[in-house]
């Protein structure tokens, strides 16, 4: 392994491996950290962030969502962004299990859970770094948006999924 880059969110490694068939390869792996996905839930709604994203330069739909400190369990991240993000507390996590964001380049696990017993919040200041509102929505609408194109972000409509089974 050879570190390429390294900065205060991530890394990026070239790695050399041998594929299960016996063929050595060279590859790159970044390396953001895990993050933790949470969708807040109340009666028939949920809360969504509508933010913009840089690398894309857009508003999209997500889930509010970050990255876990060092040290850190994912329910511990999901409780502080939850209100960084949404300024909602929730009572009960459920763990919804976790996705790989995109294993072809990186190893980032993202912990999925639904947020349950909400409650306004403000423990957690906001990050400064982020352009974030705030959309509450009936789910069922929620889920013809990401059939429809409207929520194109993947964990979004992989917690939607995972939530609602």
């Amino acid at each position: 392994m050879t570190e390429i880059y390294k900065g205060k969110r991530l890394s990026v490694e070239l790695n050399r491996y041998t594929l299960p068939n016996g063929k050595e390869k060279e590859r790159v792996v970044v390396k953001p950290g895990n993050a933790a996905v949470m969708l807040p839930i109340e009666g028939e709604d949920c809360y969504l962030v509508r933010q913009y994203r840089f690398a894309i330069g857009e508003y999209i739909y997500e889930a509010a969502a970050g990255t876990l400190e060092p040290g850190e369990e994912p329910i511990e991240t999901a409780r502080r962004e939850l209100v960084e993000e949404c300024r909602i507390a929730a009572g009960e996590f459920i763990p919804r299990g976790f996705i790989y964001t995109s294993p072809g380049f990186t190893d980032e696990r993202a912990y999925l859970f639904e947020a349950r017993g909400l409650t306004p919040s403000r423990e957690f200041d906001p990050d400064d770094d982020e352009v974030i509102e705030v959309v509450r929505m009936p789910l069922a609408k929620a889920v013809a948006m990401c059939r429809d194109g409207r929520i194109s972000d993947a964990k979004t409509i992989a917690i939607l999924c995972r939530c609602l089974r």
